[in-house]
């Protein structure tokens, strides 16, 4: 059964997919009400859940907070195969997103709801 978190970060990854976008774990983290964990560790364990019980959804579009993807790792082939550009970072063991910016989805948050002034009597 799905956890209440992993419930949000589907419904967060579906508005990826119908965008476009990709997010980071802390942004995705955020919005879904929580804190991505030490290294990602919160995000990671709701991706796992994600990938077993919605497994149409496109997961891979969750990044790291610091734009990098394993070598060789099927996230790195989701993400080339739907048009986003990597290249080799200076560790060797990962890729990095080119220009990641234009790619992140930028969501707007709801402005505070205006107080209507007080009418004296």
């Amino acid at each position: 059964m799905a956890s209440s978190r992993a419930d949000e970060v589907a419904e967060i990854l579906w508005e990826l997919k119908r965008a476009g976008k990709i997010a980071t774990y802390t942004h995705i983290a955020r919005r879904a009400g929580f804190s991505a964990g030490n290294g990602g560790r919160a995000m990671d364990s709701c991706l796992k859940v994600v990938r077993r019980d919605w497994p149409h959804l496109q997961w891979w579009r969750a990044v790291k907070d610091d734009g990098t993807v394993e070598t060789g790792a099927e996230q790195e082939t989701k993400l080339r195969e739907a048009g986003f550009a990597l290249e080799p970072h200076q560790s060797g063991k990962s890729a990095m997103l080119v220009s990641i910016e234009q790619h992140l989805m930028v969501w707007q948050e709801a402005a505070p709801a205006a107080v209507a002034p007080e009418t004296g009597a």
